[in-house]
């Protein structure tokens, strides 16, 4: 007589008493669901990590392109780095979201004091706006900084921002800045790290 076998369990090779013999697959899935109930129970008795943080942390990781970071930088991160720590810096790197953040901030700007200045001035069209002026003056330096710094990350030349003068050069400008940064260092510096060293929130992109 020939042996039968199951996906599940197997009939031949069974014990005297007449027992069921488990084959490799289920006794697989046993342990696992063993070791989760067991993970499951551990975290209901007081632990207050949930269960399986590794595998989350390592599936994050996986995430990642190569050796960019991470994480993303935040909006407040990225005006303070822009403005007070690299106000007059065009050494270095940035990452998109560094420049793309000061970049709402620069527009942000400039609806409030545009706002500001109509309702000081006026409205129309040959009002003036000295408010407005001057704020656009005080950030264009921190602005062709990030700018030229978004090009290091690319391991480009910051000369490359003079397209702009060209107005059709604006288009591959564009193109520069969404672009992804190399994902090791270049001549330009080391890859953005995108968190500042006085704060240990980090926020996550993705």
């Amino acid at each position: 007589m020939k042996d039968c076998s199951w996906p599940l369990y197997s009939f031949h090779n069974r014990p005297k008493e007449g027992g069921i013999t488990f084959s490799p697959y289920q006794i697989h899935h046993v342990d696992a669901d063993t070791e989760k109930s067991e993970e499951y129970k551990k975290w209901k008795e007081g632990d207050t990590r949930p269960p399986g943080p590794e595998k989350i942390d390592q599936s994050m990781s996986q995430q990642t392109s190569g050796g960019r970071p991470a994480h993303m930088m935040g909006f407040s991160d990225a005006v303070q780095n822009v403005v007070m720590n690299n106000y007059a810096n065009w050494d270095g790197r940035a990452s998109r979201s560094e420049y793309w953040w000061f970049v709402l901030f620069g527009a942000l700007v400039g609806f409030v004091t545009g706002t500001i200045d109509g309702f000081l001035f006026g409205w129309e069209y040959s009002d003036p706006t000295w408010i407005s002026t001057l704020v656009s003056l005080a950030l264009l330096l921190p602005n062709f900084c990030v700018s030229v710094r978004r090009l290091h990350d690319l391991g480009k030349s910051g000369w490359w921002n003079l397209l702009v003068f060209t107005i059709i050069g604006i288009i591959p400008l564009l193109i520069f800045m969404v672009m992804e940064g190399e994902e090791h260092p270049n001549q330009y510096g080391e890859v953005p790290t995108n968190t500042l060293e006085h704060d240990a929130n980090i926020h996550t992109n993705y």
